[in-house]
């Protein structure tokens, strides 16, 4: 049994910064990518970022990048999402994801991608 627990959400001012946190549990887990998405009520899921396992290679949406960056700490089997400069339309639950096997890079920008999931963590930013 595979369970992801997120942390680190919160309320911050606009022009803040927050940490996301994401540890994958569960015996010999070892993630071939993780990734987050977030989502705002009446919307789909949006891709944020990923990173290959292995490879370490990180991928960003355009909305984000500069500002974000996705880490992982192998040993730990934990993903991170530092975010820098927030805005207040990065207001949303931001979900952490794992896929579990090889796929083609291209399936990890979308939600269906994905094999597991976390409860979501708010983030919340104002003006």
């Amino acid at each position: 049994q595979v369970q992801l627990i997120e942390s680190g959400g919160g309320l911050v001012q606009a022009g803040g910064s927050l940490r996301l946190s994401c540890a994958a549990s569960g015996r010999t887990f070892s993630p071939y990518a993780m990734g987050w998405f977030r989502q705002v009520p009446g919307k789909e899921r949006e891709f944020v970022a990923f990173t290959g396992w292995s490879s370490g290679l990180t991928y960003y949406a355009d909305s984000v990048k500069g500002r974000f960056t996705i880490s992982r700490d192998i040993a730990k089997n934990t993903v991170y999402l530092q975010m820098n400069s927030l805005k207040p339309e990065d207001t949303a639950v931001y979900y952490c994801a794992a896929a579990g096997g090889v796929r083609d890079y291209s399936a990890l920008f979308v939600a269906r991608g994905y094999d597991y999931w976390g409860q979501g963590t708010q983030v919340t930013v104002s003006l």
